[in-house]
């Protein structure tokens, strides 16, 4: 009980800080964790007064957050962790965009005896499911992921990634439940799954668009993805403005980078871009519908005082 009152005093001052991935560890290839330990304090009138002051510095890391339904998501996985400190029991997380995944990662460093692992299958996944839970409890990776092999004669109707994900949601499953899907041509594609799910989707999915399909349960160690190829190069701008630098990197005009902006095309680390002014940093992600991505490499000053800014195209 006493330990359960101190968790709970604890979290109260912790509880304010929500929004501070690429900054990890990756772990057996599939995942990366960081310890955690969350801060003690002696009473409980001692923690009313460090939770009024802590609320403008909440404020700051809420705003740096940006997208509100990525805020609201991150609460709740501290809210999860907060229940998986209390009951020292490990719980889990349906898988999560990029910008959430980044933004949980950032904000559970800040906390206390705390474990958090985070799991996509293969080292370059994008969307991954997070375990939380206490140091001694979660000792090791979590089975809560699965793979699935989609196979079909796709010589003569080649199928994109939407294709492949409107068929598995049209079977019913939520796409929170549902991580990448690695392509693979002619022979269909290999999907990440939550475990519970893989006998249902075997049975339910028999066709991909216009093509039958089987599907069957492989182990992650049978994924077959490579790593991005890049290609890398730099250019000169007055700013670094998005629409300036993405023109510059995608190779279209200025013009037509702004109109892709103005329709809700462009986003920078998966969070769309609202407006032609705003700036990138280095380590940023720029992606463009129907052009792909690119990250934003080292920014330095030139002697004029304009900006020499590597990019880094995903081909």
């Amino acid at each position: 009980m006493a330990a359960a009152t101190n968790f709970g005093t604890t979290w109260c001052l912790r509880r304010v800080v929500t929004h501070a991935f690429h900054s990890h560890n990756l772990r057996n290839n599939v995942s990366f964790q960081t310890n955690l330990t969350f801060l003690s304090t002696s009473s409980a009138s001692t923690v009313s007064q460090s939770v009024q002051a802590s609320r403008g510095e909440a404020d700051v890391l809420l705003n740096g957050v940006g997208e509100k339904s990525v805020a609201n998501e991150v609460k709740h996985v501290l809210e999860m962790a907060r229940r998986a400190s209390l009951k020292r029991e490990i719980l889990h997380t349906n898988f999560l965009t990029p910008p959430v995944l980044k933004e949980s990662m950032q904000v559970l460093e800040k906390l206390a005896d705390i474990k958090a692992i985070a799991q996509g299958g293969y080292p370059q996944a994008e969307r991954c499911r997070i375990s939380v839970g206490h140091p001694d409890e979660l000792t090791s990776d979590p089975d809560i992921i699965s793979a699935s092999s989609i196979t079909g004669n796709f010589q003569f109707e080649p199928c994109s990634h939407g294709d492949f994900l409107g068929s598995i949601l049209g079977t019913g499953i939520s796409r929170e439940k549902l991580g990448d899907i690695i392509l693979q041509g002619e022979q269909g594609a290999q999907i990440i799954v939550v475990p519970e799910l893989v006998e249902f989707l075997m049975s339910a999915l028999d066709k991909v668009r216009n093509v039958s399909v089987t599907c069957t349960k492989i182990p992650l160690i049978s994924l077959d993805y490579e790593p991005p190829r890049t290609k890398s190069f730099k250019t000169v701008e007055a700013s670094l403005r998005v629409d300036a630098v993405a023109s510059a990197g995608f190779k279209v005009s200025r013009s037509k980078l702004v109109d892709m902006i103005s329709n809700g095309d462009v986003r920078i680390n998966w969070i769309p871009v609202t407006t032609k002014g705003t700036t990138i940093k280095s380590g940023d992600i720029v992606s463009v519908s129907g052009l792909g991505r690119l990250k934003i490499g080292e920014v330095n000053t030139t002697k004029k005082g304009k900006f020499a800014v590597e990019l880094i195209r995903y081909l």
